[in-house]
């Protein structure tokens, strides 16, 4: 619900397009008595300043519905001094009207949207993490692209009777192997060559994000910092980075598992319950992450690797652990990036071998950018790791006891319930009025 205990004067509703924008201006604080004092039809993009400039006041409050240039419009308005927020766009895609709409109507519908109090608003990433998110999307783009060039050179090969078992791979600086496997007519040698161009040219790709990535969390303290952490290393720390953002967004780390869609979906009305997995909402992307996260740490031996074998060997779901595991993970990540945690007084062994690999990573090139040679480029990594922020544990404070879960006395005492074999709780009162009649 969005907060309107401070009555704002007028809603400016804005349907944005790459070229163009409607505005619709709104005065009144329900859907019901706001009146739509103009409407703005079709104005060019270049002109949203001077336009704001002209037709709007500092009090005003600009709304638009989620697109692929709603937080450049955000940016661009609070550049002028005109405050404007962004809207879900899937709430506002269920408003639509099939029959009848155009950008007049959808900048109104839009606006009285945020008047009535259900449109989710989207959190408008400051410029930083903006282009970190870009940096992660491009390397996922890569990364697929790879694969993809991958499986079109083995499957041609495939078709042509050539086929590489997994205890000899194809490795990618063996092409060799290719051209002895079986004797290539000229146009063969042609197309395998040009898979090979496009597969060389995908993974210069992938290693170039991956290097930029790498020498981002090497210099960022704030991200360095999550490498201490068990199964965190250069890629899922930049992508924690990148798409929290600010941490200070999420009040609560039960607020970071629900973003990430690790809690687990379920529905209970009337007598019905039903528990889900956590696929379906959340991040994927980052929570893909926290799962292949989670499977190291299960295989490692850190001692919460002890507690969700403990757990593994109680529920017997492999599936299951790993969210647990990656729900905690997630905690973690809570505390590390608010810095409630405790300082590192000596790299370890551990740390140390995963700061080794992120410098491989960044490669001869990178470390030539950066003009460091490895030893300097690791004695200034751990020296950040151990002074580079500032952390505030107060190690007196005790949590809560856990409170028990609420019954109603009386259903509890007179009417108690029991738990059916597929999970869903009936009343025994049925039965017992059924044995009466």
């Amino acid at each position: 619900m969005n907060d309107k205990s401070t009555p704002v004067p007028r809603i400016i509703g804005l349907d944005c397009h790459p070229d163009s924008f409607t505005a619709a201006v709104l005065e009144g604080t329900t859907p019901s008595n706001a009146l739509t004092q103009k409407i703005f039809n079709k104005v060019p993009m270049g002109y949203l300043p001077k336009w704001a400039q002209d037709h709007t006041r500092p009090q005003d409050l600009l709304v638009l519905e989620a697109s692929g240039n709603s937080f450049q419009v955000v940016r661009t308005l609070a550049a002028g001094g005109r405050k404007a927020l962004v809207l879900e766009s899937c709430q506002m895609g269920k408003l639509k009207e099939a029959h009848a709409n155009n950008d007049k109507i959808s900048a109104v519908r839009i606006a009285k949207a945020y008047l009535a109090g259900t449109a989710k608003e989207v959190w408008v990433p400051d410029l930083k993490t903006q282009e970190r998110r870009d940096w992660f999307h491009a390397h996922n783009k890569a990364v697929k692209r790879s694969t993809q060039t991958r499986n079109r050179l083995l499957s041609y090969l495939s078709d042509n009777g050539v086929r590489f078992t997994a205890a000899r791979p194809l490795e990618d600086g063996d092409p060799e192997r290719i051209w002895q496997s079986r004797p290539w007519s000229a146009r063969q040698k042609q197309v395998i060559e040009g898979l090979l161009m496009d597969r060389r040219h995908a993974e210069e790709q992938r290693q170039h994000w991956a290097s930029l990535m790498s020498q981002e969390v090497l210099t960022d303290p704030q991200l360095l910092s999550l490498v201490r952490l068990c199964g965190v290393r250069d890629k899922v720390a930049f992508a924690l980075g990148a798409i929290i953002g600010d941490i200070a967004r999420f009040e609560s780390p039960k607020k970071l598992v629900k973003y990430f869609g690790l809690d687990p979906a379920f529905d209970d009305s009337g007598e019905g319950t039903w528990q889900g997995g956590i696929a379906g909402h959340g991040r994927k992307d980052v929570r893909s992450l926290l799962i292949e996260s989670a499977h190291s740490i299960l295989r490692s031996s850190h001692p919460l690797s002890r507690w969700g074998k403990k757990l593994l060997a109680r529920k017997g779901e492999v599936k299951l652990v790993v969210a647990a595991l990656a729900r905690r993970l997630t905690v973690a990540v809570w505390y590390l990036l608010l810095g409630r945690w405790t300082p590192l007084e000596e790299v370890d062994l551990l740390t140390r071998q995963k700061v080794g690999k992120i410098i491989k990573n960044i490669g001869r090139g990178g470390l030539k950018k950066m003009g460091k040679t490895r030893p300097q480029l690791r004695e200034e990594v751990f020296q950040s790791l151990q002074h580079g922020r500032t952390y505030q544990l107060d190690l007196e404070k005790k949590m809560p006891p856990r409170k028990p879960n609420k019954v109603d006395p009386l259903t509890h005492q007179d009417y108690p319930l029991t738990r059916t074999r597929n999970g869903t709780r009936k009343e025994k009162v049925a039965a017992s009025l059924l044995r009466s009649k």
